[in-house]
């Protein structure tokens, strides 16, 4: 909460922020792609996007935040991310949690929690509390969620109603 109190003055750039990382998830959408969308910050201007692209490039490694991470890098001319914001829609697998903390942006902005395998407090907490590693994020859970889970709930539930219509168009032609 800011000092006048206000919760929403410091609040509205990550909902402005995480929009946009909606946005980037949606190209993943249309893609036929998990709808997980990345942008990263610095100085108040998104620097990279990324979203998920693994069946796109065949590539299990091209996750929305591993894209963002490399684009980031390459606009910043370093592998450090000291300074910067990832704002993404869904919280990192524990991959992407881990290419994270050895990039050391200071905060992740994350929209839905995943319970079963996210790596920023869901399954593990890979970002804030594991003393082993080099660095730390502050972390930020929530910001628009319900869009966030609504575009992964509507993209599975179309992947499930293709796959009933697949086997049973499988069926109908046997």
């Amino acid at each position: 909460m800011s000092e006048d109190g206000n919760l929403l003055t410091n609040f509205q750039p990550d909902i402005v922020f995480m929009n946009q990382a909606i946005r980037e998830a949606q190209k993943a959408y249309a893609a036929k792609e998990v709808p997980i969308g990345a942008v990263i910050v610095r100085d108040s201007q998104i620097i990279a996007r990324g979203w998920n692209q693994v069946e796109t490039l065949k590539d299990a490694t091209a996750h929305a935040e591993m894209l963002a991470l490399t684009a980031a890098q390459t606009a910043m001319a370093d592998w450090r991310l000291e300074g910067c914001t990832l704002y993404v829609t869904k919280e990192p697998c524990p991959m992407c949690a881990g290419a994270i903390v050895h990039c050391r942006p200071d905060r992740v902005v994350i929209g839905c929690p995943d319970p079963k395998g996210g790596a920023a407090g869901g399954w593990i907490n890979l970002l804030e509390s594991n003393p082993p590693l080099n660095h730390r994020c502050e972390v930020t859970m929530g910001v628009l969620e319900e869009e966030s889970v609504g575009l992964l709930k509507s993209f599975f539930r179309e992947a499930r109603e293709r796959k009933k219509q697949g086997e049973a168009h499988e069926k109908g032609g046997e």
